[in-house]
Formats: C-alpha cells, sequence, structure tokens
C-alpha cells in the first residue's frame, strides 16, 4: 500500500498546523473571524459573496436563470472570495456566513437584510423567492428537494474525500483514493440509473436539482474536476454524459460559471459581476489582456 507508514492516533488530538498539503495554511479547528473586514455593498438587491468552485456555481447559474425568466429582482452583485487568501474570515463574511464557506448571500430587497448560507439554502430560498425551479406541487417538489439533498450530501464524498486524496493531499494514499473513488462511482451509477429514465434530474422538467447537481457531476463527466476523468472513466456513464451536455448548452449556464471564476480560459473568468454588460466588457482576457 502506497502512502505514509502506518498511523496510530493518539488519545487526543492536536491541532498541528505544518500538516501540510494545498490548503493547510487556511485550515483549522475552531470558527470565528481572523481579521475585521467589511463586505462591500453594491447597488443590486442581492449580494453574492462566492467564488467560482462547484458551490459557487450553483448560485452563479440559478441567478442567471432567473434574470433570463424576466426576474428584476434578481439583479445581484457577485464580490469574490478569495479563499486561498483567508477572505472567508474576515469579520463581515463570518456575519453573513459563521460556517466560514462560500458561497453567502445577502438580500437586502426588503426593510431588513436576510442573510442566507449554505448553497442548497441559497437554492431554495431564490427558487421559493421567484417562484421558478421548485415545484409547488407533490410528489414533484419532494422529488426535487430529494435530490438536491442527496448533492448536498454525497459532494463532500465527491470534493472533501475523492477529490483531496486525489488531487491535494501531500502524500498518495491507496486506501483514501480507493475509498472515495468507489464511493464517487457508485453516486455516478445512481445518477447514470436515474437519467436513464428521466430527461432531468427531478423529473421533465428543469430544477434546482439539475442546478445543485450539474456543477459537481456535470463538471466531473466534461473533465473538469482534478484531472480524474480517466481514472473514473466518466465516459462510462452515458446518460450524465447526455444530461451534462445538455445543461451545458444553455447560455445561462455558461454565464454563471464564468462569474468569480479564477481559473481556465481568460476570456471564461468574470472575476466581479456587477451588471450584465459585464460578460461582455469585464471578462479578464479584456482587463488584462494577453502578453
Amino acid at each position: 500500500m502506497t502512502g505514509s507508514a502506518e498511523y496510530t492516533p493518539p488519545k487526543v488530538w492536536t491541532w498541528n498546523k505544518a500538516n501540510g498539503g494545498q490548503f493547510a495554511n487556511i485550515n483549522r479547528p475552531i470558527a470565528g473571524p481572523t481579521h475585521e473586514k467589511e463586505l462591500p455593498v453594491g447597488r443590486h438587491p442581492l449580494q453574492l459573496y462566492s467564488l467560482g468552485t462547484p458551490n459557487g456555481v450553483k448560485v452563479t447559474i440559478m441567478l442567471e436563470e432567473l434574470l433570463a425568466l424576466g426576474h428584476s429582482g434578481a439583479e445581484y452583485d457577485a464580490w469574490l472570495i478569495k479563499i486561498g487568501d483567508g477572505d472567508q474570515f474576515g469579520s463581515g463574511f463570518v456575519d453573513v456566513n459563521p460556517n466560514s464557506k462560500i458561497p453567502a448571500l445577502l438580500d437586502r430587497s426588503g426593510p431588513k437584510p436576510i442573510r442566507v448560507f449554505e448553497s442548497g439554502s441559497i437554492l431554495t430560498y431564490l427558487a421559493e423567492k421567484f417562484g421558478a425551479f421548485l415545484p409547488t406541487e407533490q410528489p414533484a417538489r419532494a422529488e426535487c428537494l430529494s435530490w438536491l439533498f442527496w448533492q448536498m450530501g454525497s459532494a463532500p464524498y465527491l470534493g472533501g474525500g475523492f477529490g483531496h486524496f486525489f488531487a491535494y493531499a501531500p502524500t498518495k494514499i491507496e486506501y483514501a483514493i480507493d475509498r472515495f473513488a468507489m464511493e464517487v462511482k457508485r453516486e455516478l451509477d445512481v445518477l447514470d440509473r436515474r437519467l436513464a429514465e428521466s430527461e432531468y434530474i427531478a423529473g421533465s422538467e428543469y430544477t434546482i436539482a439539475d442546478i445543485a447537481i450539474w456543477p459537481w457531476y456535470g463538471g466531473l463527466a466534461k473533465g473538469w474536476q482534478y484531472g480524474a476523468a480517466e481514472f473514473l472513466q466518466v465516459q462510462d456513464y452515458k446518460n450524465v454524459q447526455r444530461w451534462a451536455e445538455q445543461i451545458y448548452a444553455r447560455p445561462t449556464v455558461k454565464r454563471g460559471r464564468m462569474v468569480n471564476r479564477m481559473s481556465g480560459d481568460p476570456s471564461e473568468q468574470l472575476r466581479e459581476r456587477h451588471d450584465a454588460s459585464d460578460f461582455d466588457t469585464k471578462t479578464q482576457d479584456k482587463i488584462v489582456p494577453a502578453g
């Protein structure tokens, strides 16, 4: 078995700050702010503080979908939170999300600002606020919410489990990679079987279940996650592949995937979004020309 020597846990765990790994400088076993920093506030009803990770992309896709339907109240400012720099531990961010994770939303459309955190909660909040992408009648509503919560419970195996040990851990541990690869492939099979009988995740209609699941598993199917497409043989999941392409064909999804993005093609990075015209004028290739 590859990896470090056999480990015997001590009777009491202690925090080793030098444990290595890509995110060692921001991981810690305590909550709360590390520094004072107010969050910026723009002119739109909704203020989003996020990063273009799969969890962040869920919300920007949702907002772009709502705007495409004509919901002007869904106009938003998307502010970049650089988690590698520890922005999520600023006092203003912690006030919006005490868990110090992106995305975090502040709805300033009413007399008193409403904070919403956790991506699934934000999707549900926006769906109910605007009456879109969440069925109101049973059993369709229950089916949609079941798949939404499936994603919330399953993605940690993909990101925090497989992704961490496959791509980010300082040493390759065969047992950990095998354990989480097996679970991720099981999850892909769950989706593939569901999508064999249904056009979209929750049924015949596009819902927040698709919006939540696509950035994680659709991205994996398209080869964007962790450089693991060949390792996991994602091409074998034909129904997931069909669905992933179908969702990606939506212009709203392409726009949502650009917002708060800090990697990839500069023309597909819109670090902050404050107006619909920003997609045409403020992508990274226009702000920082090549050469």
